[in-house]
Parts: C-alpha cells; sequence; structure tokens
C-alpha cells in the first residue's frame, strides 16, 4: 500500500459529468477511515455469527424445526444477495460512503429487531433484512478499497478479512456469555445493533470521501486494457462467480449447521461449540496471509488448491469424531482456508476481471453470486442430514462441492486480468 501517499482525491461517482476537487487526504485520515471500515466490518461478522451458536436455544424457545434453524442460520445471506447487483449500480453512479453509512444502518437495525420476533415469517424478515444492509456494505466497502489500494488489493482485502474473522472469533464468546449472564438469547442482538449505529456515526464523519471515491483508473493508469473484455460480465467472471456460488453454498452451510453438529452429534456444550466456533474465526485471521499470497502469485492457482484443502478438512471434521480440541484445529483450519483464503482472493479476482471503472458492478456481481444461494445452504444441509445423518452430509456438501468450484476455476484466465495488462 506505498502509493497512498499520491493519491488521486479528485475521483467523483460516475453520474457527475465532471470530477469536482477535493482537498487531498492525509496518511493519518487514510489510516483512521480505513481502520473504521475494518471496524465496522468486523460489527457486520458479528452480526451474522452470533446467530449460529444461540440456535439451538432460539429454536427450543420457538418450536423451530432444524429445517427452519438451518434456513435462519443463513437466510441473511438472501438480503445480500438482492442487495448485491443494485448496490453495485448504485456504486457505480452515487457516493461510495453515502452508501455504506445507509447499510451500516440498516442491517444494525435488522439486527436488533430480531428478538422482537413472535414467529418464524417476522425472523426470517428480519435476518433477510439485515442481510440487505450487509451485502450492501460488502459491496460499498470492496469496491471503494479496491480502487484505492489497488495495486495491493488483495492485502487490503485480506486486512479487511481479518476485521471479519476477529468478528467471528468473539461473537460466539460474546454472545453465548451474555446469554448465560442475563438469561436471554436477546442481549447480544441489542449490544451488537448498537454497535453498528455507533460505528455508522463516527464514519460519518472520520471516513473522508478521498478514500471512499477514490478512482481505480488513475492509479493503474500506466496500463491499457484495450485486450479486456468490454463488459463487465466476461469469461473470467462468470466463471469465478460459479465458483461463488459453489463456495457460498458450501461454505455458509457449514458455518450455519457447525455449532448444531457439535452439540446435538458430539454432545459438546454450548461454551464448547462456541469455543470451535471461535476458532473458526481465529483461522480466518490469516486473510492478510492470504490477501498478500494472492497479490504476488497465480490467484486462481491459490483458490483451487485453498478449495481442496477445505475438502479435506471436511472430511476430518465430519468424519474422525474428534475431541474438542482437535475440532477447535480443524475449525482453525477451516477458518483459514474458508474465509482466509478463499473470499479475499475471490473478491479481488473478479475485480481484477474487470476494466477498473467496472468495479463496483464486479464487487456486486461477488455479493450476490456468493451470497444468493448461499441463503438456502443451511436449510439443504438440514434436508441433507434427515436424509443421511451427519457424516454423510457434510461429506456432500462441504467435501464435494467445493471440487466443483476447483472445476469452474480453471477456465479462469489470470492473462486477461487488469494487473496483467501492460
Amino acid at each position: 500500500m506505498t502509493h497512498a501517499a499520491q493519491v488521486d482525491t479528485s475521483a467523483v461517482p460516475a453520474s457527475d459529468t465532471q470530477e469536482k476537487s477535493r482537498a487531498p487526504i492525509s496518511r493519518p485520515m487514510i489510516g483512521v477511515g480505513f481502520l473504521l471500515v475494518v471496524l465496522s466490518y468486523m460489527v457486520n461478522a458479528m452480526d451474522r455469527q452470533v446467530f449460529p451458536p444461540l440456535l439451538p436455544n432460539i429454536r427450543t424457545e420457538y418450536g423451530f424445526s432444524l429445517e427452519q434453524g438451518g434456513l435462519l442460520a443463513t437466510n441473511f445471506t438472501l438480503g445480500m444477495a438482492l442487495a448485491g447487483l443494485p448496490a453495485g449500480y448504485l456504486l457505480d453512479r452515487f457516493r461510495r460512503k453515502t452508501v455504506l453509512l445507509v447499510s451500516i444502518v440498516i442491517y444494525s437495525l435488522g439486527t436488533m429487531a430480531t428478538p422482537l420476533a413472535t414467529g418464524f415469517a417476522d425472523m426470517t424478515l428480519y435476518r433477510v433484512v439485515s442481510g440487505f444492509g450487509e451485502g450492501m456494505q460488502s459491496a460499498a466497502i470492496f469496491a471503494a478499497i479496491g480502487a484505492f489500494f489497488a495495486h495491493r488489493r488483495g492485502l487490503a482485502f485480506g486486512i479487511i478479512g481479518m476485521g471479519y474473522s476477529v468478528g467471528v472469533f468473539i461473537a460466539p464468546l460474546i454472545g453465548v456469555k451474555l446469554m448465560s449472564v442475563h438469561g436471554t438469547w436477546h442481549s447480544p442482538f441489542y449490544l451488537f445493533g448498537t454497535a453498528g449505529l455507533l460505528i455508522a456515526a463516527a464514519a460519518l464523519f472520520l471516513v473522508k470521501t478521498g478514500l471512499t471515491e477514490h478512482s481505480a483508473e488513475k492509479v493503474v493508469s500506466t496500463g491499457t486494457f484495450e485486450c479486456m473484455p468490454t463488459s463487465a460480465y466476461n469469461r473470467n467472471t462468470i466463471a469465478l462467480a460459479v465458483h461463488s456460488v459453489i463456495s457460498g453454498v458450501a461454505i455458509y452451510g457449514f458455518l450455519g449447521l457447525y455449532p448444531t453438529f457439535l452439540i446435538t452429534s458430539l454432545h459438546y456444550t454450548s461454551g464448547q461449540a462456541a469455543l470451535a466456533m471461535s476458532f473458526l474465526g481465529f483461522g480466518g485471521m490469516t486473510a492478510i496471509f492470504g490477501g498478500w499470497l494472492g497479490d504476488r502469485f497465480n490467484q486462481r492457482n491459490l483458490l483451487i488448491l485453498s478449495l481442496l484443502a477445505v475438502s479435506a478438512i471436511s472430511v476430518c471434521i465430519y468424519e474422525t469424531h474428534a475431541g474438542v480440541g482437535t475440532q477447535c484445529v480443524f475449525a482453525f483450519l477451516m477458518g483459514a482456508f474458508g474465509l482466509g483464503f478463499i473470499y479475499p482472493n475471490t473478491n479481488s479476482a473478479i475485480q481484477r476481471a474487470v476494466r477498473p471503472a467496472q468495479i463496483g458492478r464486479a464487487s456486486g456481481l461477488f455479493v450476490t453470486s456468493y451470497y444468493g444461494p448461499a441463503a438456502f445452504s443451511g436449510l439443504l444441509f438440514a434436508a441433507l442430514v434427515d436424509s443421511f445423518g451427519w457424516d454423510r452430509a457434510g461429506l456432500l456438501q462441504v467435501t464435494v462441492l467445493p471440487l466443483a468450484g476447483a472445476l469452474a476455476l480453471t477456465f479462469v484466465r489470470p492473462s486477461k486480468f487488469n494487473n496483467a495488462v501492460h
């Protein structure tokens, strides 16, 4: 990220006919703004991942079936998918900062509304609304940061991914602890929702438009993109989107029901399940390393190796019936490859597969393809569990599917990425 000192702060939304002058943004303000962006994404992760470890208690209170619980654990991604393409359209036409702030408010309010649900229908609605805001935020963050740090996009996304993983790590521990202290699963949702609103208020003043509205074309000004496809929806982006669909179903199906598997199949306590879930987040903190590797090596090959690793780890998780310590090691490895390597590199690769002016649409395509089918991954996993049991269901959804994702990636041509163009 050494190019930060020569940032072009003149970029404005595509809807403006002329660029407007902006005051230069200092390095300290770049750091403060980037930190707030990372913190906002950490809260995004906490809102998402506090639900699975509390799901057994939620199911007991409402009388939900395993299928209903599985759907609720992952259906927020339906909202993310619905937000993806519209957000990509808005990001290419309006201020990214505005989209970012609005999105944080939406998902925070959706999170705070979840404990107010009277049944399955309205809880589903609140989860989808929360996911819609999270999808908008994801598209806004990665479009803004992808443009600002165009030369170190993978590393920047890895740092953001590390923030997400910190949220995954601490959310189950905090959620289960608060539920134990207050005797209700409601309090974590109110706490995390309030945290999101506070971060949105801070970002309004401290995240400068010089960071969020930067033009990627200025950064990559030495390149020519005539040999790249003119459409944002080309061979590379389509292959990466197919991989995103498959990866989202496999990884989110696993995340949504992993604590339930540990409690109902391996007879872990809620605290032990929360600990294992936290190790997933701990593993995801390797995103900064995964993103760094993606900037320096062939991203397609790195993604294929990561998917093969997820397949192998899935066999260990569902076939060995390991004790708590060993299960935490498996969870760490699943987080490392699933969250630390696959997520940031898929996200940055799909932006590299389009011309710089199209990164808003690429970001939206990633959010829609990754999170859309994932909305039903928990329901699919639960149905497989009912039909075949946990072991075979895990092998089908978390072992076989990543192999199909690796096959889709063989159609990607990194030589057509914008960072390979001269």
